[in-house]
């Protein structure tokens, strides 16, 4: 079976792969982007987390600009649902209240439900 490698973004409270899953995407303090190729992580700080408004896009387009096609988070709201679509992002609901890792995990196990971004 051939893998496939892909950067997945899951958001997050704190920098690194042990931070708290955090529920919100676009006003999320943390991106950490993962290659599923090569297990390496990179933390990203949310430059538009005090931002007044239009964040989910701005906030997607960070995440297409790091080659991200997977997304992992709690809940997202319409703008971003929107933009995430339009730049072929899928996004999956973790709503527990583990890791990055943990979410990450169970994307992996394939238990995680898409979340409807039309």
């Amino acid at each position: 079976m051939e893998c496939i490698s892909m950067i997945i973004c899951i958001t997050a409270r704190a920098a690194g792969m042990d931070a708290p899953a955090e529920q919100r995407f676009a006003r999320a303090p943390y991106f950490i982007f993962v290659n599923t190729e090569t297990g390496e992580s990179e933390s990203v700080e949310n430059p538009f987390l005090d931002a007044a408004g239009g964040v989910g896009p701005r906030a997607v387009q960070l995440l297409s600009d790091r080659g991200a096609t997977i997304a992992i988070t709690g809940h997202v709201g319409g703008n971003a649902a929107r933009a995430l679509g339009a730049g072929g992002i899928k996004a999956y609901a973790y709503r527990g209240s583990g890791s990055v890792a943990d979410a990450l995990a169970a994307y992996t196990a394939g238990d995680l439900q898409p979340i409807s971004l039309a």
